[in-house]
């Protein structure tokens, strides 16, 4: 095997096998499209426009503009900057490694930057006249509102495929049409004329200037600058050596080197497949080294990518909108996260350790240096980190503090000559920050066209009826519907997408039959995220699968075996009113206790999925103490108790199971692992 050598902040190497490439790995496997190669004129103006667009956002955190200006203003600039950056169709004719043949944009891409300035810059001239007017659109209104939503659907088309721009075409279809739909059925309503579609969509803050474009063009641009300050300033780097020296010479060290270091570098991508493909890079040839085999590996590795946008202290950027929606602080929102969060990954790490036995993996030697050599000398990347929260907890908004954490960033990067800030270094960091929120500025603007008819027709409250009909007012029903259905409709469309679409639609149905607002919006927001580890597309576990060499479709099975408890956690804090402490709601004796019986539950549920308790663990241990875990999850005290005994019966059987086996091995082979 030749081994790679990679350069690491004190000069010495970590020589992690052979190298992989992944680049390409990112284009083919995240929900964006893959951008243009630009040159020349384009890529100089393209970089001017987005480190102005950040510098904007960054001035807007100390002097905020009217919402409907800023939130206009930052569109016209996000969207003319996605026509030139992401082209119409396909490959703009490349071939196959042709990758680095120039991709300008043409005459039609540059004809729609200009009329998205314009559209948008049209409301900026007439402001005060056209915000009074929203319910009587004058005709150029309507000719610059139909531009406009032109220009989103297309410009989402472009950056995360064609599906989410069909779904908003079909809602203002059904706006327009809705007086074609037969009396009988519960969705009919008497239809709108552009007029009002228009000035619903186009001249308000309920539609395309509406939340989720508020969130892409505050927090989300706030923490993608962030990220890009990360990861110029060699945090991300810095990220990996940690996990490496904290956990890279034990048996179960490979595994969980890569979970650790997937949560870090989770703090700069804010993506799950892009977590995990930059993961791959560097902890494959180490999983490899230690024995995973190619399923098993890519499935750590995908649910290592995950974890990282289901966790505080970033979370991904439907955490963003939870807050806006509910009117609470974002810190809020990451108390929310923190027991599932946990529970999350003891899932991961036991299922680890199942692997390692079963699969008799060993330590890897890599050469970083000591862990505390590294802390004292590089810990300073954290402090960014706990900056954020800790602001927050003084009372800080999550601008300013997200925006003093950038500033700290920069800071702290000349602390290392190798990675300090120059001016061309934090030019580099503004242009990445403004490109890695334009994906989300078009998908955000193409759901508020979507919100803007929900509210218009009303129709979130008459799906939920629907919802709750089929489900016969079963509230367990109906949860298993709506994250049936949030899982479906994350296959289609991105993660952000999806939360809104379903928050507006399926929120309601659960609100309806008792469930708090925001365990409503949190229970969305985790069925949103998995999606992405979810069969048959699961992307995350698609792109692991490429890096490791193995099966596609075992990789995805494989990696809801590891990611199970995130899919059966969001059940208990919604059937019980007792699970509203697994987002630190309740006394602290309530949420200690029921965040033992989790921690329990998702112990029984690893030895269900990981076949390992104290040995191997046959089949019918795992069947009970599978049971266990669910009972366990409903955090009812007599299903606890219930649980309790099915889990102590599971162990019994594994111990009465082990020592016949035992009793009737050959000598030397008690010990052998299924």
């Amino acid at each position: 095997m030749t081994d790679s050598r990679e350069d690491r902040p004190d000069g010495s190497t970590l020589t992690t096998g052979a190298p992989v490439r992944t680049d390409h790995l990112l284009e083919e496997f995240e929900s964006e499209k893959p951008a243009r190669r630009l040159t020349g004129f384009p890529k100089r103006s393209l970089s001017v426009a987005g480190a102005l667009l950040s510098l904007y956002a960054l001035y807007w955190v100390l002097d905020p503009l009217p919402e409907q200006l800023y939130r206009t203003s930052f569109l016209a600039v996000a969207l003319a900057m996605t026509f030139v950056l992401y082209r119409a169709w396909g490959s703009g004719g490349r071939a196959e490694g042709d990758e680095e043949r120039p991709d300008n944009p043409g005459v039609t891409d540059w004809l729609f930057a200009l009329l998205s300035v314009v559209a948008l810059g049209y409301t900026l001239v007439v402001f005060d006249e056209f915000i009074r007017r929203a319910a009587s659109p004058d005709p150029l209104d309507l000719v610059f509102g139909t531009i406009t939503i032109l220009l989103v659907l297309e410009a989402t088309r472009r950056t995360v495929g064609w599906i989410l721009p069909a779904v908003c075409v079909v809602f203002i279809a059904y706006a327009y049409l809705g007086a074609l739909i037969p009396p009988g059925f519960v969705i009919g309503h008497s239809g709108y004329g552009p007029d009002r579609i228009i000035g619903q969509t186009y001249m308000g803050l309920e539609g395309l200037f509406g939340v989720p474009l508020d969130v892409a063009a505050t927090y989300i641009v706030l923490f993608t600058i962030y990220g890009a300050v990360l990861e110029y300033s060699g945090a991300g780097k810095y990220f990996i050596d940690v996990s490496f020296a904290a956990f890279g010479r034990s048996r179960t060290g490979p595994g969980r080197t890569t979970t650790l270091a997937g949560f870090l570098l989770g703090t700069v991508s804010g993506s799950g497949t892009a977590t995990t493909v930059t993961l791959g890079s560097v902890a494959w040839p180490i999983l490899q080294r230690g024995g995973y085999p190619r399923v098993e590996g890519g499935g750590v590795l995908a649910a290592a990518g995950i974890g990282a946008i289901l966790s505080p202290p970033t979370l991904g950027a439907a955490a963003f909108i939870i807050a806006e929606f509910l009117g609470v602080s974002y810190l809020t929102v990451l108390l929310y996260a923190v027991i599932p969060s946990l529970l999350y990954y003891l899932g991961i790490v036991l299922a680890i350790e199942a692997d390692a036995r079963r699969f008799g993996t060993r330590g890897v030697e890599v050469e970083t240096p000591p862990l505390g050599r590294l802390l004292f000398r590089y810990g300073y990347h954290f402090s960014s980190l706990f900056l954020i929260v800790g602001l927050m907890a003084l009372g800080f908004s999550p601008f300013r503090a997200v925006f003093y954490a950038t500033i700290a960033a920069f800071l702290l990067s000349f602390l290392d000559p190798a990675h300090r800030m120059g001016p061309r270094r934090v030019y580099d960091a503004l242009v990445a920050g403004a490109m890695g929120v334009l994906p989300v500025a078009a998908t955000t603007a193409a759901a508020g066209i979507i919100v803007a008819v929900v509210t218009l027709t009303g129709l979130g409250l008459k799906l939920s009826s629907v919802i709750i009909g089929l489900a016969a007012g079963s509230l367990a029903l109906t949860a298993l519907y709506s994250a049936l259905a949030v899982l479906l409709l994350g296959l289609a469309v991105p993660v952000t997408a999806s939360f809104i679409i379903a928050s507006v639609i399926i929120g309601p149905a659960l609100t309806e039959l008792g469930v708090a607002p925001f365990v409503a919006y949190m229970f969305i927001f985790y069925y949103a995220v998995l999606s992405e580890v979810s069969p048959p597309t699961a992307l995350a576990a698609v792109a692991a699968s490429a890096i490791t060499g193995g099966n596609a479709f075992k990789t995805m099975m494989m990696t809801w075996k590891y990611t199970l408890p995130a899919f059966l956690v969001p059940f208990a804090f919604v059937l019980s009113p007792n699970g509203e402490a697994l987002l630190l709601q309740g006394s602290a004796l309530q949420i200690a206790l029921t965040f033992l019986v989790s921690a329990l539950a998702v112990g029984a549920l690893a030895v269900a999925t990981g076949a390992w308790l104290m040995g191997p663990a046959r089949l019918p241990e795992r069947v009970l103490c599978g049971a266990a875990g669910v009972l366990l999850l409903y955090l009812e005290p007599f299903w606890v108790a219930v649980g309790l005994g099915v889990l102590a019966l599971g162990i019994v059987v594994h111990l009465i199971g082990g020592r016949l086996a035992g009793r009737s091995a050959p000598v030397g082979e008690t010990n052998r692992a299924d």
